[in-house]
């Protein structure tokens, strides 16, 4: 199938399944179409199963195949939904938390990593620096979905700030993270990781810093034109051209794409209403990354639930996946403990925050684009399904109860 082809399936299913969702399951949009999508794709394998002959299986799997979903998503989607989600975070908010979202993007990240490396290599025997590797990544979170569910639990704006600026950060970092691994895991690629932690750590802080750095100053160049445009339309195009030229130039630079994306965002959503854009532009901006952020995720979450023919169920991966979903709550448990007890001494937390952001770390699609970038080897199909099995329950299970959770601890209405 052509990329037009592909596309135009892509459309078309997330609108049919989206509308599966609305009239019938009443879920959150995101949420309702993966799991719409989901159960036709296991519905598919349960009809290939009693009828082998039709070859239902091995077609959707052929179809499935012939879209890159790690390349879709990392080299595409990932940086129009972090501008996106970047774009519609207040700086003001943010500066006020930036505490608990560094250490949390920072610490966390690394002490998630390393928990469930080590617990993963302990369950299933697999060499240490591959299950760092797995720990890297499912150690993203992604609660975008479920951020209209907290806000209608009415939580304390600071809550939702912490949640979506670590998220948005915590992706990038992690991906770095994982690309170090990678590097020191298997010595044949030498783009990463080569000389050792030394070089790890160096990289580590060219592609983060360089990530920020190259996001603030073509966000700040983007806002200059903009001060002297005064065309919606126009200014809308410039905004998509830095999302998506700086997306692309970072990964040239060899700096991270994600970081980039989240920092030129966060500038141009808080430049543009001090200057940069008139009150009719604001409105544009904010209704076309809107709908981008909607239509992304619901391809995007329709991607996730049909990626099932891509994993290889067996009685020991579901094992394995059981138990590594447990290793993922307590990692994320740890994760956000640590820097919140850190700075407790020093301020005041909302009721709940710790089971709010541990229950609201949600995992999803680079999660899963990371584990099918991996080379193939032995260990692959166990971390793949693994990885798949957690995002698919934290995203059905935790997506739909943590408002509810956030409700009762905040004793919201």
């Amino acid at each position: 199938m052509s990329l037009l082809q592909i596309t135009s399936l892509l459309i078309v299913l997330a609108g049919a399944f989206g509308a599966v969702n609305y009239l019938f399951l009443r879920l959150p949009s995101a949420i309702g179409i993966l799991i719409v999508a989901l159960a036709a794709s296991l519905v598919a394998l349960a009809v290939d199963a009693a009828f082998p002959a039709l070859g239902i299986a091995d077609q959707a799997r052929g179809l499935v195949s012939s879209i890159d979903f790690s390349e879709a998503l990392l080299d595409g989607m990932l940086g129009l939904l972090l501008f996106a989600g970047a774009l519609h975070v207040k700086i003001e908010d943010l500066r006020a938390e930036w505490r608990v979202v560094a250490l949390m993007a920072t610490i966390g990240v690394g002490l998630s990593t390393a928990i469930i490396g080590v617990g993963f290599s302990w369950i299933t025997g697999m060499p240490l620096l591959i299950a760092l590797v797995f720990g890297a990544i499912v150690t993203p979170t992604d609660p975008v979905a479920v951020l209209g569910v907290l806000r209608a639990a009415n939580l304390r704006k600071s809550l939702e700030t912490k949640i979506a600026g670590e998220s948005l950060f915590n992706d990038g970092v992690a991906y770095v993270v994982f690309l170090i691994l990678i590097g020191l895991v298997f010595t044949g690629d030498q783009s990463h990781g080569e000389g050792g932690l030394g070089d790890a750590a160096i990289l580590f802080v060219q592609e983060a810093f360089g990530g920020a750095l190259l996001g603030a100053v073509l966000g700040f160049l983007t806002f200059r034109v903009m001060r002297r445009i005064d065309d919606p339309s126009l200014e809308v195009l410039l905004t998509l051209g830095l999302a998506f030229g700086g997306y692309e130039l970072a990964i040239a630079l060899h700096v991270s794409a994600p970081i980039m994306a989240v920092v030129a965002g966060l500038l141009i959503g808080h430049t543009g209403p001090k200057g940069g854009m008139s009150e009719q532009t604001r409105s544009y901006v904010d209704a076309f990354w809107k709908l981008i952020d909607e239509i992304l995720n619901a391809v995007l979450f329709l991607l996730i639930g049909v990626e099932v023919f891509a994993v290889a169920f067996t009685g020991d991966v579901l094992l394995t996946g059981a138990a590594a979903i447990a290793l993922a709550l307590l990692a994320r448990l740890v994760a956000v403990s640590v820097p919140i007890l850190m700075l407790r001494p020093f301020r005041e937390f909302s009721d709940g925050v710790i089971p709010i952001m541990t229950w609201g770390g949600l995992k999803g699609g680079i999660s899963v684009a990371l584990a099918l970038s991996l080379p193939e080897g032995e260990w692959k199909p166990v971390i793949l399904g693994a990885t798949y099995l957690v995002v698919v329950f934290s995203i059905i299970v935790q997506g739909l109860t943590v408002g509810t959770l956030a409700r009762r601890l905040t004793d919201a209405p």
